[in-house]
């Protein structure tokens, strides 16, 4: 694959910086949703009202609860309208007649403010995402698919923005904060894609081996890591349930009551790291030189998967500490990123034979 050689540091640095804030906001989103903050703001895009939220439930109306119940009512009803027009009239009935969905959540500053924080970043990385777009007109004729791809990324986010505003009229229903996520990493990978397509210099990888294997190891590995993260918002979306029922106390007995979903997501992430020792194994014995960046960051990918197990290992016998379940979702999409990068990164390089080097 043909990279741009057009020398902008500008839209380097502010892509680059765009995806790592991009990783920031799912982190606080993490930590959102691990401290049960999520209707921490019972309206969008404001926060019950106002720019800056209360920090005293005495800066509300007597019937704040009432008020914004029936705000969601009223955006629930105009959404279930355009589920109804693309034909999922069963999916538009069950929201027009789940009253959980309209249950409003007791005034918390501390949930507030931390949703709260969670609006401000996604803001800022709509500022960076725009910025980006800007930066992509001086590729507008000499590479039209950064400019365009850029411009599909701005509107991406505007419409992820429209979801997030979907997931809290909602009460964050468990199926739409998955597709809050999965558009967060799309998002993710044309970022990703942007920051390779445009980076200085071609990174060449010395290989001996079969092109063909190391693409279809790293597709598998792309392809197993996202059947895991959502088997894992299936055990996301069954600990919520059972951390409401228990009004997010007894930590320790919510692993109990999951059920078969976190059995099969426990066992399915050895299937993920012998993957990933076959990998490391094959990248050693096929690369002449044992050094860049490729090597590099493929040693990374492994590691980073074993601290993903660690993590979900030790929330598993220590009754799903608050803080490691944030930590776990960010580890997943890192995984997940430098598998993408790796696969853009392996369309670069020269085959090695005994006697011959032939460029490819």
């Amino acid at each position: 694959m043909k990279r741009v050689r057009k020398d902008n540091s500008f839209f380097q640095k502010i892509s680059f910086t765009t995806l790592i804030a991009v990783y920031f906001l799912i982190l606080v989103g993490g930590i959102v949703r691990s401290t049960g903050s999520g209707m921490g703001c019972p309206d969008w895009p404001k926060c019950f009202g106002q720019i800056v939220p209360p920090t005293d439930v005495g800066e509300l109306p007597e019937d704040y609860r009432e008020i914004y119940a029936a705000k969601r009512a009223k955006k629930n009803e105009k959404f279930s309208g355009y589920l109804e027009a693309l034909g999922f009239t069963q999916l538009a009935d069950k929201i027009r007649n789940d009253k959980s969905i309209l249950v409003e959540a007791e005034f918390n500053k501390y949930k507030t403010w931390t949703e709260y924080i969670n609006r401000l970043v996604g803001a800022v990385i709509g500022i960076l995402i725009f910025g980006t777009l800007v930066a992509s007109v001086a590729y507008r004729k000499t590479s039209p698919r950064v400019f365009y791809l850029s411009v599909a990324c701005f509107l991406l986010v505007l419409f992820q923005a429209w979801i997030g505003s979907i997931v809290v009229s909602t009460n964050l229903l468990p199926w739409m904060v998955t597709i809050h996520m999965i558009l967060a990493m799309v998002i993710m990978f044309m970022l990703i894609y942007l920051v390779y397509y445009t980076g200085k210099g071609d990174v060449q990888l010395k290989w001996k081996g079969s092109h063909k294997m190391l693409n279809l190891l790293f597709v598998i590995s792309i392809i197993l890591t996202f059947s895991q993260i959502i088997l894992g918002t299936q055990v996301r979306e069954a600990v919520d349930v059972i951390a409401a029922n228990f009004e997010f106390a007894s930590r320790d007995q919510w692993i109990a009551n999951i059920g078969i979903e976190f059995l099969i997501h426990r066992s399915y992430s050895l299937l993920i790291l012998a993957l990933h020792v076959y990998l490391i194994y094959y990248l050693v014995k096929n690369i002449t030189e044992k050094t860049g960046r490729f090597y590099n960051l493929t040693k990374l990918l492994l590691l980073v998967v074993l601290i993903e197990i660690i993590s979900g290992t030790l929330m598993a016998y220590f009754a799903i500490p608050a803080v490691l379940q944030p930590v776990h979702l960010l580890v997943a999409l890192v995984i997940i990123g430098l598998q993408y990068y790796l696969l853009l990164q392996a369309g670069n390089y020269t085959r090695v034979h005994p006697r011959i080097v032939t460029k490819i």
